[in-house]
C-alpha cells in the first residue's frame, strides 16, 4: 500500500491543473546511484490496467508491480526544509541511502 499526505496530494493535483491533463502520477523505482536504487516520478496520461492505483482525495498514485516490493508501505509527502523543497519518500524497507540522498537499498 502507498499512502500520501494531504500536502503531497495537493501539490500533485495543483501540478496536474497547471499541466492541463493527466490521471495521475507513477511512482516507481530504478536502478541508480551510489546505494543501488532511485524513485522515479512521471505524469501518467494512459492507465496500465496491471498497475496497482491508490488515492486521496481525489488524487492518484499508480505504481507498477514490479517497483511496488520496494515501494509497499511508503507515504508520500511534500516538504520545504530551507530551501529545498519537493516530494519526500518516507519508505520503511529502506536499509541504507546515499549521502546526497538520491538514492537507497532495501
Amino acid at each position: 500500500m502507498i499512502t500520501m499526505t494531504a500536502n503531497a496530494a495537493e501539490h500533485i493535483r495543483s501540478f496536474l491543473t497547471k499541466r492541463g491533463k493527466g490521471e495521475g502520477i507513477r511512482l516507481g523505482v530504478k536502478t541508480s546511484g551510489c546505494s543501488g536504487m532511485a524513485y522515479t516520478l512521471e505524469f501518467v496520461d494512459e492507465i496500465d490496467p496491471a498497475d496497482e492505483v491508490f488515492a486521496k482525495d481525489g488524487v492518484k498514485v499508480f505504481v507498477d508491480a514490479k517497483s511496488l516490493v520496494y515501494l509497499d508501505g511508503t507515504e508520500l509527502d511534500y516538504a520545504k526544509e530551507g530551501l529545498q523543497e519537493g516530494f519526500k519518500f518516507n519508505n520503511p524497507n529502506v536499509t541504507d541511502s546515499c549521502g546526497c540522498g538520491e538514492s537507497f537499498h532495501v
